[in-house]
């Protein structure tokens, strides 16, 4: 008998991939161990334990991992208002670093020296897998059987995927029935490649697992009542009948169940990976996209107009980061705090300036690029695999302090597909009835608007002064 080449820890799904991936490794002369996060995907996990066994593995791990994703990931994506490119709210994005810090803790504890995952060549998660488990572990040695030539020559695609699996006896849930590949998690489910990768293609009416059609959902909405309280959700009513929820967890997954059942979060996109190639992606997020529209409802409501112009940048820096797949890290057992920075330069980032040049530099003083340069950065950090890197520790600690007084609750209203704002309210509001109301005239002095038009009006003069001093000039 052969010596073992050592011990691998694999990132196993059960799926096509990477239950020939486990037997390839196996015949490569790798002991396999096999690991299964649970991130609150629909999954018969002991069948996939007995696959596993079945296929060679010589030990499996099952880890539910899905509170920690809501409340160590899901939680400061909310915080942030995170979108990448406008319309994806990185559902897979944050759950690849939190999948790849429990296999590194798994490997670490066992011993093993190696790592490996089912991501291919030409995608993000590869990057957000490896750059994960690198920062966590910088002695790590990573099998990606879809970059080495020993593996992609023999399996050219899926039906090469097919047959090696019926040769060796592997069940597969894939038929030429869907042809689609699938990624599920608490956030969202993901679909891609097969018959979606020629973006012209309607998604196929069965595709959908997570939200109902919108033209069949219910007639009449759901009015739900979520409390925030430093930009988290800590609570949700609903009015209707009456149920709440203040688990985390619990509170997450009600949100899908009933954004799900009204049709709440589809979106069919094309977009940009972190490698350069254009993609098509189909995605549900059902509880996502409520949270995003209610915290931003809150957020406007409560921020000062200054710190949430920085903070919106802040937000656009956050998801490329996290689409990159790096890594927001906070402190063991206090996901939330902020700690106590004497740095002025933070200070001046967060706090409005009335000197935007002061501003500018703190920018430049922290990151050596200028505010809009710098605010992109928030979204790249969670895509391509940065979830751990020192830029979106930065990003998100900044993100954090700015919702300390994020606090109230929104009544929002979920029907056919659409997420509809009703009402909020909040002991930190900022916003004054009586300063705005056209009944009352409080504290403002509308006189003192006749200056501030003067003072505004100063540079549109002088640039069409201008303007017209070019023009005549032209026609002489």
């Amino acid at each position: 008998m052969s010596q073992s080449k050592g011990t691998v820890v694999l990132a196993y799904s059960g799926g096509l991939d990477t239950s020939c991936i486990l037997v390839w490794l196996k015949e490569q002369g790798y002991d396999v161990i096999a690991y299964l996060a649970n991130i609150g995907q629909n999954e018969n996990f002991e069948e996939a334990r007995k696959k596993a066994l079945a296929l060679g593995a010589r030990k499996v791990y099952i880890e539910d991992v899905s509170r920690e994703f809501v409340e160590e990931f899901i939680w400061p994506a909310v915080q942030a208002n995170a979108l990448y490119e406008d319309r994806y709210l990185l559902g897979t994005s944050l759950a690849r670093p939190c999948i790849a810090r429990k296999q590194v803790e798994i490997a670490q504890k066992e011993g093993a020296q190696f790592v490996s995952h089912g991501a291919t060549g030409k995608g993000n998660d590869q990057v957000r897998f490896e750059l994960t488990c690198y920062a966590l572990w910088p002695q790590v040695k990573i099998i990606a059987p879809w970059r080495m030539p020993e593996f992609y020559n023999r399996f050219r695609g899926r039906s090469d995927l097919m047959d090696y699996a019926k040769k060796h006896g592997i069940p597969v849930p894939v038929t030429p029935k869907s042809p689609w590949s699938m990624d599920e998690n608490l956030m969202h489910i993901s679909y891609e490649a097969g018959i979606l990768e020629n973006p012209k293609n309607q998604a196929p009416p069965g595709l959908y697992t997570k939200t109902k059609d919108p033209a069949t959902s219910p007639d009449t909405p759901d009015i739900l009542e979520i409390e925030f309280r430093k930009g988290v959700p800590v609570k949700v009513t609903n009015t209707k009948d009456g149920t709440t929820h203040q688990s985390s967890l619990e509170l997450f997954v009600y949100l899908n169940e009933i954004a799900g059942k009204h049709g709440v979060g589809r979106i069919d996109i094309v977009e940009n990976r972190f490698i350069g190639m254009k993609s098509r992606g189909i995605y549900e997020t059902p509880a996502g996209t409520i949270l995003y529209h209610a915290h931003l409802d809150i957020e406007a409501f409560t921020m000062d107009r200054e710190v949430r112009k920085i903070k919106q940048g802040l937000a656009l820096k956050f998801s490329e980061l996290v689409y990159n797949g790096t890594r927001l890290a906070f402190p063991k057992g206090h996901p939330f705090r902020f700690p106590s920075w004497p740095s002025a330069p933070i200070l001046c980032v967060l706090l409005p300036s009335r000197l935007a040049t002061r501003e500018l530099w703190c920018y430049r003083l922290v990151t050596g690029k200028h505010l809009p340069s710098a605010a992109r950065r928030v979204s790249v950090c969670l895509s391509p695999g940065f979830w751990y890197s020192p830029e979106c520790d930065y990003v998100r600690h900044c993100i954090s302090k700015s919702q300390e007084m994020v606090e109230g609750k929104v009544r929002v209203s979920a029907l056919k597909g659409q997420v509809y704002i009703l009402g909020r309210e909040s002991p930190r509001s900022l916003y004054n009835q009586e300063l705005v109301s056209m009944n009352v005239q409080g504290d403002y002095e509308p006189s003192d608007a006749t200056g501030f038009i003067n003072i505004n009006s100063l540079r549109l003069k002088e640039y069409h002064r201008l303007q017209s001093k070019v023009a005549a000039k032209q026609n002489e």
